[in-house]
């Protein structure tokens, strides 16, 4: 059967994505992965990208592009696209009248809103801005759990520097692209989870995205997270709903078990571990039970506890 991994292999890396389909429960375990983090010792930061805090909504706290604390040792931040530019742009200008002037005007912010791949490159840029490239604003954690984007978006997160690189063959941009292109490969500063469902549409997805991605990033294998595994102990814990066809219910009881089996075998040649179903409404306290499962097991080494 497939196991958790310990938490100590989270201290060799620096950053670490976490990606998948749009449901799948990725900030639920970029969360989890983050209290395991802090719990190794490591002070954390969850970066949550995009415009709009899940987190936020989810902790009933304001999280903004300066960090926060949620729990101990973890601190969460809200980064996009503009204000990753911004923040960049300030840092090589040195001041805020050149900004505006070359930033803040009809022309710029027009171009800067089609330029393929800039918004991308900017999120990039803070992200890896820590060792070895030391470029900006240095940030005070010993370890980045990004909450990326949706498969797509996060190809496309990833392709931006790349292209970047190609296109501008010289100067500070190109040089940067380049830069940041060599750190999300390297093994000893980048790990990528990518979280699915033991589910069958899921599962073929998140093989897609595995096969893109190692065209992208060829040295270093992703890790499988599949998530919501029913094991059998919690399995027995689930009701059928009330009015609901009990006979209907164990069917899709039996369905969900040959899914979980399928999953198993195939991301062979990948490290695959799993995220337990916590039967728990409230997402805080779900992060919090999961954290404690994976990260303590029992019975022998990685072993979920049933």
């Amino acid at each position: 059967m497939i196991v958790p991994e310990r938490v100590e292999r989270l201290q060799i890396v620096k950053i670490l994505f976490v990606s998948g389909k749009g449901g799948v429960g990725k900030s639920t375990v970029a969360a989890t992965l983050a209290l395991q983090a802090a719990r190794a010792g490591q002070k954390t930061l969850l970066v949550e990208l995009g415009n709009r805090s899940f987190y936020g909504l989810a902790f009933k706290k304001n999280f903004s592009a300066t960090p926060s604390p949620w729990r101990d040792g973890v601190d969460i931040a809200l980064w996009d696209g503009n204000s990753c530019l911004r923040e960049y742009a300030l840092h090589l200008l040195k001041s805020e009248a050149l900004y505006k002037l070359f930033f803040e005007n009809a022309v710029s912010r027009s171009l800067i809103q089609v330029a393929p791949g800039l918004a991308e490159l900017a999120i990039l840029g803070k992200i890896t801005s820590g060792p070895p490239r030391n470029v900006g604003p240095k940030l005070p954690y010993d370890t980045l759990i990004v909450d990326a984007f949706a498969s797509g978006h996060f190809l496309a997160l990833l392709r931006a520097p790349l292209g970047f690189a190609e296109a501008v063959r010289f100067g500070p941009m190109g040089n940067e692209s380049r830069d940041i292109a060599k750190v999300l490969r390297d093994p000893e500063i980048c790990r990528y989870c990518f979280v699915t469902l033991p589910e069958s549409l899921p599962v073929q997805e998140t093989g897609e995205l595995v096969a893109s991605f190692k065209e992208l990033v060829p040295n270093i294998a992703p890790e499988i997270c599949l998530n919501r595994w029913l094991q059998p102990a919690m399995a027995a814990q689930v009701k059928a709903p009330v009015g609901g066809d009990k006979d209907d219910f164990a069917h899709d009881l039996a369905r969900r078990r040959e899914s979980e089996v399928a999953a198993e075998t195939q991301f062979q040649g990948l490290k695959t571990w799993i995220a337990p179903w916590i039967l728990e409404t409230d997402f805080e306290k779900t992060v919090l039970q999961l954290a404690e499962i994976v990260s303590t097991p029992q019975g022998g080494a990685g072993e979920v506890k049933p």
